[in-house]
């Protein structure tokens, strides 16, 4: 390699250019990688907006307290209104308290996919619908 970088650079400035690289060169190519893969995901994941569609109303089939305590929040297997079954979790203690038989979901779509998002809501929220 010493060879290429002289006939390249020049024999002095190549025994500095090697002995960079030997010792620190690791380290700038993982911090180039690391920064591409960010870069990467920053343009190709998509903006990730979304809107509200709609609150419902649901049964809860299984709920069970995150660290034995619904203060620490929740963790629910609900039936939506399509008949599918979504896990859904919370930690939010006060929604998550509310969570019983029934529970109050707000549906949420991606702008981009049309792919639907649920999350535990308070009751109040359903009481209209």
């Amino acid at each position: 390699m010493l060879n290429i970088l002289s006939s390249i650079v020049g024999p002095h400035r190549a025994v500095s250019i090697y002995a960079f690289m030997k010792t620190k060169g690791l380290a700038v190519f993982g911090a180039l990688g690391v920064i591409a893969v960010a870069i990467g995901l920053l343009l190709f994941n998509g903006d990730g907006t979304h809107v509200h569609e709609a609150y419902l109303s649901v049964a809860v089939l299984s709920e069970t307290p995150i660290k034995g305590d619904l203060k620490n929040g929740v963790i629910a297997s609900v039936r939506l209104p399509d008949g599918s079954a979504t896990m859904i979790t919370t930690t939010d203690g006060p929604v998550a308290q509310t969570v019983g038989t029934t529970a109050c979901i707000e549906k949420r779509v991606y702008v981009d996919s049309g792919e639907p998002r649920y999350r535990f809501k308070l009751p109040k929220y359903c009481a209209g619908s």
